[in-house]
This record gives structure tokens, C-alpha cells and sequence, in this order.
């Protein structure tokens, strides 16, 4: 049976109430989901510069290792070039070993050049190593808090959203699929939810802008679905969404 441009109205502004009183309850958990979510990207961020930070360090103390390790062998290569020096037969020979003597103590000074740097980065990076440890211990707890007060409210919460839920499922079966889209886009349209809103004190209870009289007779008629001509949304009369808040309420 066809609906009345009536009924569709009255179809429209359930479906907007019961999604209102769902908006609410999504509004007591506040930013609580949003703070979640952030905490938790933020911990991943932090493990992952851990990681980061900890192969580094890993890979400077292999880098020491090695400079030290060069140190050894050019000190061992001196003391045998020292010890070839005392069988020369002649200059160009100790003028070649004296040369390797000094290449290899050129090396042992480099080698101790880089042992500093390295030391110098580890010292950095392990206060950095130690701040991020800091907090990332933070961030856990407070992501821990978050999550106790976000579960907290949704127990307290769910059941009422569930029902609603199903009451929602419900009253858009009311509504046929052309007005049902329209609703939905105007819905995601505007932050607080609202589709569907009525006149009060002669303007757009929506966007606040004045309906003109001829306009709000055409509302009251009821014979035709009307949309504010500032913000798009659905507009109703105010006896209309009195006698749909009395009988939800009843």
C-alpha cells in the first residue's frame, strides 16, 4: 500500500530520533575511540624506532669491534716491520719498511678516530634509546587507561545502542529506497547527524535560517516533502515531531 507524503515524514523522523539518541551515546565515549587508536599507532611508532635504534646500536658496537680489531693488526705489523728494520742491507729498503711503519700507524690513528665517533653515537643514541623506552612505558599505560575507560562506557552503553540498533534496522524498512539514500547522504553530510529536522520559531531548527511563511504552511499541509532551501535537510512541522516524540515516549 502507498504510503501518505504524511507517513513518509513521520517514517523520516523516527528514523532520524532513534539515530539521534544513537549519535548521544556515541558522544558520552567523546574522543575515547580517536585517543585509542591514536595510542596504539603511537606504540607501533615507538617499538619500531626501538628496533631501529637498538640495530644501530648493534651495528656500532661491531663497528668498534672491528676498528679495534684493525688496531691489533697494524700494531702487530709494526713490531714486525721493527724487527725487519735490524736486517736491512740498505736504504731504499729501510726507507720502504720506515713507510710502513708509518702508513700503519696513519691507520691505528683513524681507526682511533672512528672508535671515538662511534663511542660518541652510541652515547647519543642510547639516551635516545633510554628517552623512547620512557615513552613508550607511558604511552602503554595510558593507552591502558584509555581502553579501561572506552570498555567501561561501551559495557554500560551497549546494550541501549544494540536496541536501538535493531529499532533503526526496523524503521528504515518503513522507508522507501529513494528516500532512504537521501536520508543517508544528508546524514553523512553534516557532523551532528541530523537529516531530518523541524521548524522552530519560524527558522530551520538545521541551519537556523529563517523559513519563509509560505513555506511553513506548505510544511504543515503535509502533502509534499519539503527541504530546507539553505541546507538541503528534510523539514517537518513541529506538531509532527511532538506527536512522534509522545508516542516514542509513551
Amino acid at each position: 500500500m502507498e504510503q501518505s507524503i504524511e507517513q513518509k515524514l513521520k517514517a523520516l523522523w523516527l528514523l532520524q530520533t532513534i539515530h539521534t539518541k544513537v549519535d548521544k551515546i556515541r558522544q558520552v565515549r567523546g574522543e575515547l575511540p580517536m585517543e585509542v587508536g591514536d595510542l596504539e599507532d603511537e606504540i607501533a611508532g615507538l617499538e619500531t624506532r626501538i628496533e631501529k635504534i637498538r640495530s644501530e646500536l648493534d651495528e656500532l658496537e661491531d663497528s668498534i669491534v672491528n676498528r679495534r680489531n684493525m688496531i691489533r693488526d697494524a700494531q702487530a705489523a709494526i713490531k714486525k716491520y721493527e724487527g725487519q728494520l735490524n736486517e736491512v742491507k740498505n736504504n731504499r729498503e729501510y726507507d720502504a719498511i720506515t713507510k710502513e711503519i708509518e702508513i700503519q700507524g696513519l691507520d691505528i690513528q683513524v681507526s682511533e678516530k672512528k672508535i671515538r665517533e662511534f663511542e660518541f653515537e652510541i652515547k647519543n643514541k642510547t639516551e635516545a634509546y633510554d628517552g623512547t623506552l620512557v615513552t613508550l612505558e607511558n604511552a602503554k599505560n595510558d593507552l591502558e587507561i584509555k581502553k579501561g575507560e572506552l570498555d567501561t562506557i561501551t559495557a554500560e552503553t551497549k546494550k541501549e545502542e544494540d536496541d536501538l540498533s535493531k529499532q533503526a534496522d526496523g524503521a528504515e524498512t518503513d522507508i522507501e529506497e529513494r528516500l532512504l539514500r537521501v536520508y543517508r547522504r544528508l546524514r553523512t553530510s553534516y557532523k551532528n547527524g541530523l537529516a531530518v529536522v523541524s521548524i522552530d520559531r519560524d527558522s530551520c531548527s538545521g541551519c537556523h535560517n529563517k523559513i519563509p511563511p509560505q513555506m511553513q504552511l506548505e510544511i504543515r499541509q503535509r502533502k509534499k516533502i519539503i527541504v530546507c532551501e539553505h541546507c538541503g535537510r528534510i523539514l517537518v512541522d513541529e506538531a509532527l515531531a511532538q506527536e512522534e516524540e509522545s508516542s516514542t515516549l509513551a
